[in-house]
């Protein structure tokens, strides 16, 4: 085994302080109205994919060890103190890493999500570090955002995080809620470069969830230019429970106005699938996506099958197969990684693995 550098001891270090200082916290929690929670999952398993494109223009299968196919592993605290008259301060620190070498994913200590906030009657506020508010596309995805879901051909444009974040939730009124979300800049003289804004409008009852989520991310220059990246983009879908079967359809624009004219600068995503709860412990999911890039971009189709199995309410084993069939001048791969087929050519995949909940 290689020895830690530097930068990695500081983090275990910090690391390591950080979770004694919330042991204090949680001891002292039990007489000041205050609760924390050390909470994680931890993510593992074996993948395999066809047709990878080699750099001498061949192909070739990679077989590898999975970290995040299934959804990353990670770990994190959060915790609320009740402030009374129905006000409560919150806090949740998070960080997402891969369980096949250790490492984090991303050089912050918290990569994932890292506020602080109030939550009373009028909404609750959050400061600081979030995902982006179109990662709430989970809850209208058949695949559960893995590495072949909604994320998969759009090259994970709605995965995104936020740093120096103000967001405000509404209340609940007749199953409807609101999120603003906002990620400032901090680009002296300018409002707009490096900016990302998100809305979100929700409709759900016992049987049926409606999401409407428009969010738009700017680069350095307060520009779009890579409609994979810095973009504008909506999303609109749903979900629709009857009883141990559940049925989703969603559809993802995305437009990126200041994109080079040999580039895509409009893609539309569509897709349709469904879950269905053979037992309490046995989930088998099906979805197909379509995705279509102007400009030259192309258009796939993916189609994706997939099977859980809980051993226990923490432990959980999952299967996943997939297949992307490409048009003449497409790439996209069966997961969301780099590890494309050459253009015009399919390609198909899967990971198998353990999910520990903790």
């Amino acid at each position: 085994m290689p020895l830690a550098t530097s930068s990695n001891r500081y983090l275990k270090k910090l690391a390591a302080i950080t979770f004694i200082g919330i042991g204090c916290t949680t001891a002292h929690a039990q007489t000041s109205g205050t609760n924390v929670t050390f909470y994680g999952r931890v993510s593992a398993g074996v993948d395999y994919q066809t047709n990878v494109a080699k750099p001498d223009g061949s192909t070739g299968s990679l077989l590898r060890a999975a970290g995040n196919q299934w959804g990353t592993s990670m770990f994190g605290f959060k915790g609320s103190e009740d402030l009374g008259d129905g006000l409560s301060a919150l806090f949740l620190l998070e960080s997402g890493f891969d369980a096949t070498n250790g490492t984090t994913n991303g050089s912050a200590l918290f990569n994932r999500r890292s506020y602080v906030g109030l939550n009373g009657a009028a909404g609750s506020i959050k400061l600081g570090k979030n995902l982006s508010i179109s990662n709430d596309v989970w809850y209208i995805d058949p695949s559960g955002q893995q590495f072949m879901s909604s994320a998969t051909l759009v090259h994970g444009r709605n995965w995104q995080g936020v740093n120096n974040v103000i967001e405000y939730q509404t209340p609940t009124w007749g199953g409807f809620n609101a999120t603003l979300q906002t990620g400032l800049g901090e680009q002296v003289g300018s409002l707009t470069k490096s900016r990302k804004d998100g809305i979100s409008l929700v409709y759900s009852n016992s049987a049926v969830e409606l999401r409407a989520i428009y969010d738009t991310a700017r680069d350095p220059n307060g520009k779009f230019v890579n409609v994979y990246d810095t973009s504008k983009e909506l999303i609109l879908g749903g979900v629709w429970t009857i009883d141990k079967l559940r049925l989703f359809a969603g559809y993802e624009n995305l437009s990126a106005p200041d994109a080079p004219t040999n580039a895509p600068d409009k893609v539309n995503h569509y897709w349709l699938g469904a879950n269905y709860q053979i037992t309490p412990a046995l989930t088998l999911i099906g979805s197909v996506f379509r995705v279509n890039a102007n400009n030259g971009g192309g258009n796939a189709n993916l189609l994706m099958g997939g099977v859980t199995y809980s051993l226990s309410k923490r432990t959980m084993l999952y299967a996943s197969l997939g297949t992307v069939r490409n048009s003449s001048n497409a790439n996209f791969s069966v997961e969301a990684t780099d590890n494309s087929p050459l253009p015009g050519k399919s390609q198909s995949g899967g990971y198998v693995g353990v999910v520990h909940n903790f």
